[in-house]
């Protein structure tokens, strides 16, 4: 709980709330300060609580802050009960109540935010079923569901882009750039319309240019798919070569093999497999349901604090040591022969623990295997791919290896060629320095030489005028060219292109360069990855076995630890027996009578002299009752005549009665009839 107040502390001493409290004095607070703390740290997770709750009845605060925790989803701890103690601890601004609520919130405030701003747009309107009947509110509710849709579709699309990480100026840059590209096309292309415009038929040259554009597009095209269909058959042609090796090797190890190995094969792979249904994967099922039971139990259970984790704890370790007395007393009632059950059940539970683990292994295996191959199919591929053959076996590959050299020693001799021909270049490049510096000596010299003579600007103006003359004639040539124009523009931009190669030539060789060095480094990971692979292997399965060895170990360290036990066990039963026994000895032997009657013995006799006289009086009482028998049989039977006869006599007597009683009712109705 002090940790739980600190960080609330903390966390309200910073931004936004800046209430410079301390343990103390949040300690000290009352109620209504409590509510409204609560109260204005909800109304930062959502504006809309930002009020003050003295203008507000109690129950109207408690609803607002249980309806806002709800949609918040905060599980309060405990059950029903627990739920009305929560409520009423919010009306009344409970400390147990409020600091978990602040904790929470404040622990995960962002987030909040972000919920409670959704829950405004998400939270669905319950519109009654009574009120859906009408036409123009099923549209309206309609309307409103796929409102919200819409609504979540574009949040989820503005979470994407905010978490993207393009921002809004780079796209702000590329669309400047790609306007001022757009703008110098759009120039470049007017230019070229007014300088073909003065051609004759420029009409018809460029339906004829576009024609040809055409053409050498679907050129392009056509010599693509020809590739694509010369790739499709090359590879067609590698899965053909590599399913008939695969049927040679199916075809190989069908002849040498026989039909009693392949049996013990096929028995071995239903054995394991059998195992695998029956007993490893219910096993492995059960313990996932459990686990997943388990899972969901505590899912659906309130969020925990530390001191609910200790409480916990404390328990499960009390459980733990009553299990463990109540293992020992179990083990301390084992008789001998409980006992060796007890060791055959614990060496069949071994075993059925190292064959669980072997099966295990062996999966493992199977997988490795299983994987292994697929990235030896994966790699084959790939050489197929990038070399176009065959892998290479045995003496094509000696051949394959003695031709790299060759390659490799001429690639050495072009290496050093072209190292004196860069040399040369360089030599050349620096040739050309120095030339453009004594060409611009010479410049200078000659500027300096006019402006003696007082004629500065002569050479310049002479190239000017060289220059306009040129460009006079051109243009006059230009207007009296029709088709050839459109065949030097051709040949300006061939020479453009040529141009363009060779300033790319040598950033092309140093592009080639680096694509050597760059296959020399990867070769040389990929020499060096085999050797971390393997290096690993090796490793992986020393490891392995040292952790097979190590749970053996453990496994014969808990069965020897078992009878070490079971042997204590017995060694106290036997010292207790042993104890009796000389305690019996010693009072057996004392000289003193009452040290005598203590003994086992002593009460034994006086037993067996108590149950012999018992025996004696019961076999006097048996003899009493057989002699007394047949009387008592003679009178039973007296007694039951004489219930007879007066029961006979009963019911004579009771017919009688009937009798006179009929008589009498003759009699007086005789009588009767008489006086009429």
């Amino acid at each position: 709980m002090s940790d739980q107040i600190q960080f609330i502390v903390e966390k309200l001493n910073q931004e936004p709330f800046r209430k410079n409290y301390n343990l103390i004095t949040f300690d000290s607070l009352e109620s209504m300060q409590l509510l409204q703390l609560l109260n204005d740290v909800l109304g930062e997770i959502d504006p809309k609580h930002a009020v003050d709750i003295r203008e507000e009845l109690p129950e109207q605060t408690a609803k607002r802050m249980l309806s806002l925790l709800g949609i918040l989803k905060y599980k309060p701890p405990g059950s029903i009960s627990d739920l009305s103690a929560f409520r009423q601890g919010l009306v009344t601004g409970s400390k147990p109540v409020i600091h978990p609520v602040l904790h929470w919130l404040l622990q995960r405030t962002n987030e909040l935010k972000k919920r409670a701003y959704l829950a405004r747009f998400l939270v669905k309107l319950e519109v009654p079923a009574e009120f859906l009947q009408d036409d123009t509110v099923a549209d309206i509710n309609k309307q409103y569901e796929e409102l919200m849709e819409a609504f979540k579709n574009l949040h989820k699309e503005c979470e994407q882009l905010k978490t993207s990480g393009l921002s809004t100026a780079e796209i702000r840059r590329d669309i400047s750039a790609m306007e001022e590209e757009k703008d110098q096309l759009i120039k470049r292309v007017e230019r070229l319309k007014k300088r073909v415009e003065t051609v004759q038929n420029h009409q018809q040259m460029l339906e004829i240019a576009r024609q040809l554009r055409l053409e050498k597009e679907r050129e392009e095209s056509l010599a693509q798919q020809k590739q694509e269909q010369k790739n499709q058959l090359f590879h067609a042609e590698q899965r053909l070569q590599r399913a008939q090796l695969q049927l040679k090797e199916m075809h190989h190890a069908v002849v040498d093999s026989k039909p009693e190995s392949l049996m013990k094969k096929l028995e071995e792979e239903i054995n394991f497999n059998s195992y695998l249904v029956t007993e490893k994967i219910p096993k492995e099922l059960e313990s996932k349901k459990n686990s997943a039971y388990f899972l969901q139990k505590v899912v659906a259970e309130p969020a925990m604090s530390q001191s609910d984790l200790n409480v916990l704890e404390v328990k499960i370790n009390e459980v733990n040591a009553q299990m463990n007395q109540l293992i020992e007393k179990r083990m301390m009632k084992y008789e001998p022969i409980d006992s060796k059950f007890s060791m055959y059940r614990q060496q069949a539970s071994i075993i059925s623990r190292k064959k669980e683990a072997k099966a295990e292994e062996l999966q493992a295996a199977k997988e490795e295997m299983s994987n292994t191959e697929r990235q030896m199919l994966q790699k084959t591929n790939q050489a197929h791919e990038l070399e176009g053959s065959e892998v290479l076996k045995g003496d094509e590959f000696k051949h394959y290896v003695n031709k790299l050299r060759s390659k490799n020693t001429f690639y050495k001799k072009k290496r050093l060629e072209i190292a004196e021909i860069t040399a040369e270049y360089g030599i050349l490049q620096r040739t050309e320095e120095l030339l453009k510096q004594r060409h611009e000596a010479i410049q200078q010299q000659l500027q300096a030489i006019e402006d003696k003579k007082g004629i500065s600007g002569y050479s310049y103006t002479q190239e000017e005028l060289e220059r306009v003359s040129a460009v006079k004639s051109e243009m006059d040539e230009m207007k009296g060219r029709t088709l050839d124009n459109m065949s030097e523009m051709v040949k300006k931009l061939n020479t453009m292109v040529a141009e363009k190669k060779a300033s790319l030539a040598p950033v092309i060789k140093e592009l080639r360069q680096l694509r050597q060095k760059c296959q020399e480094l990867t070769q040389e990971c990929d020499e060096k990855k085999i050797q971390y692979d393997s290096c690993a292997a090796g490793l992986e399965s020393n490891r392995s076995t040292l952790e097979q060895e190590v749970k053996g170990l453990l496994e014969e360290c808990a069965q020897e630890e078992s009878n070490y036990r079971y042997i204590n066990c017995m060694k106290r039963n036997l010292e207790i027996q042993l104890q009796r026994a000389k305690e019996e000895m010693k009072a057996y032997v004392s000289p003193d009578p009452q040290e005598r009657r203590k003994a086992i013995r002593e009460q034994y006799t006086r037993m067996i002299l108590e149950q012999e006289n018992l025996g004696k009086k019961l076999r006097e009482k048996q003899k009493v009752v057989r002699e007394s028998h047949g009387p008592n049989m003679k009178q039973i039977k007296m007694w039951q005549n004489f219930q007879q006869l007066m029961e006979c006599k009963r019911e004579c007597f009771l017919k009688q009665q009937n009798q006179t009683a009929v008589g009498q009712v003759i009699q007086e109705g005789g009588k009767d009839r008489l006086v009429l």
